[in-house]
C-alpha cells in the first residue's frame, strides 16, 4: 500500500461530521468501523469507547484542515505536529510475491530479480486500541501529503453549506470542492447569482431612461 493513500484516513474520518448542517454519521460502533474500508483486523477491535475517542481526532484533525485552508500553515503544521506525537506509527517492510504475469516486474512495473516479493512499507496495527491506530494512520497519511505537496493542498469545500475536506491533488492547485457534485452546485449558485444581478441592473438601467426622459420632457415644457 502506497504512503499517500493513509491520507484517504484522515478525510474519510474529518467528513464524517457537517457542522454547518448540524449532521454526524459517526454515532455508533458500526459506522467507526465503516472508516476502516478493507482493514478488517482493525476494524473488529473497535468497542463503544472508540466512538468518543475517534470524534475527539476527528475534531483535531478538522483544525489542522481548517488552519491550512486559512493559510495559516504553520497551525496547520503544528496541530498536526501534536497528534503525531501523541499517535506515533510503527513502520514495517512488508512483501508480495508478484504473479508470473508480471513477468519479473512488480506491481508498480519496476524490474525485481529472480521474482522476489515487492517490498513496501507498511503501517503495523496500534498495539492499545483501534481510535489509536487509525489516529495515527490518518495523522501519518496526512503529515506524508503535506509534506510531499504542500499545507496548500489540504482544503474544505467552498460550497456553502458543504464544509467537507479533500486533498488537492491537481496539477494547478485548482481545486476549491470535495466533489463534483458541489462544484456544479456551487456553479448553479453563482450563475443565477449573475442573473439576478444582470437583471436588476438591467431594470435599473431601464428606471434610469425612463426618468431621464421625463425630465427632458418637463424641461422642453
Amino acid at each position: 500500500m502506497e504512503l499517500a493513500h493513509y491520507s484517504d484516513y484522515a478525510v474519510r474520518l474529518v467528513n464524517t461530521e457537517e457542522p454547518a448542517r448540524n449532521k454526524d454519521s459517526l454515532t455508533s460502533v458500526d459506522a467507526v468501523r465503516a472508516l476502516f474500508g478493507v482493514s478488517v483486523q482493525m476494524a473488529r477491535r473497535v468497542t463503544d469507547g472508540d466512538v468518543t475517542r475517534f470524534r475527539n481526532v476527528r475534531g483535531r484533525l478538522r483544525a489542522v484542515f481548517e488552519a491550512a485552508d486559512g493559510g495559516d500553515h504553520v497551525l496547520a503544521v503544528d496541530l498536526l505536529n501534536s497528534l503525531l506525537m501523541e499517535f506515533p506509527v510503527s513502520p514495517q517492510i512488508s512483501g508480495h510475491v508478484a504473479v508470473e504475469e508480471h513477468g519479473g516486474r512488480g506491481a508498480h512495473g519496476e524490474h525485481r530479480e529472480h521474482g522476489g516479493p515487492d517490498w513496501h512499507i507498511h503501517l503495523a496495527d496500534h498495539p492499545s486500541n483501534a481510535s489509536a491506530g487509525y489516529a495515527a494512520i490518518a495523522c501519518f497519511g496526512l503529515a506524508f501529503h503535506l509534506t510531499e505537496h504542500g499545507p496548500d493542498r489540504l482544503g474544505l469545500c467552498q460550497a456553502p453549506p458543504c464544509r467537507n475536506a479533500y486533498l488537492d491533488t491537481s496539477t494547478n492547485r485548482s481545486r476549491r470542492y470535495c466533489s463534483d457534485r458541489c462544484a456544479t452546485r456551487a456553479n448553479v449558485a453563482a450563475y443565477r447569482a449573475r442573473k439576478r444581478l444582470e437583471a436588476e441592473e438591467s431594470a435599473r438601467s431601464g428606471r434610469s431612461a425612463e426618468e431621464a426622459q421625463e425630465s427632458h420632457a418637463l424641461s422642453e415644457r
